[in-house]
């Protein structure tokens, strides 16, 4: 986790967003990635624009960043990062790709159906097994883009037109 993201997450809460993913990358000019979706877990590209413009100005009166950085704003998309706890008990029932941190038995990425949680442990069902990973084992893991996500994405965009 960036040293900014307590930093940033009251500026993007303030501006009506939840945080998603923060990532500042190196190079000659950094650049800081800001993934984040409203609470009914729509973004769209007027949310991004909104969304950047408050946090540049939240940037430039509290200058968190040192030198030249690019900021870029974005949804998680339809196979979004599964980043919090709670992204697992919100996608049961999906498939999803993993990679641990430390090996499990000599493997480190696995792929299947999201189960839930477990406490603290994500639970999922891979190559007929049910598997329990410990959240804070987890290094990288995000939804597989299948016909029955899209399906419910298409729901859920539809839902909060009606509710707009």
């Amino acid at each position: 986790m960036s040293h900014l993201e307590p930093i940033l997450t009251p500026a993007i809460e303030a501006a009506g967003y939840r945080l998603v993913r923060l990532r500042l990358m190196g190079g000659k000019t950094k650049t800081l990635q800001i993934m984040a979706e409203r609470p009914d877990g729509t973004m769209n590209v007027e949310d991004c624009a909104v969304l950047s413009h408050a946090l540049l100005d939240f940037i430039e009166r509290e200058e968190p960043i040192e030198g030249e950085y690019e900021l870029e704003v974005s949804s998680p998309g339809i196979d979004r990062p599964l980043t919090r706890l709670m992204d697992y008990s919100r996608y049961a029932g999906h498939e999803a790709k993993l990679e641990l941190v430390a090996p499990i038995d000599g493997r480190k990425r696995f792929r299947g159906q999201v189960l839930g949680l477990d406490g603290t442990d994500v639970v999922m069902e891979t190559q007929g097994q049910r598997v329990k990973f410990p959240f804070k084992g987890i290094a990288e893991a995000k939804l597989v883009l299948t016909d029955k996500l899209i399906q419910e994405d298409l729901k859920a965009r539809k839902n909060a037109q009606q509710e707009n």
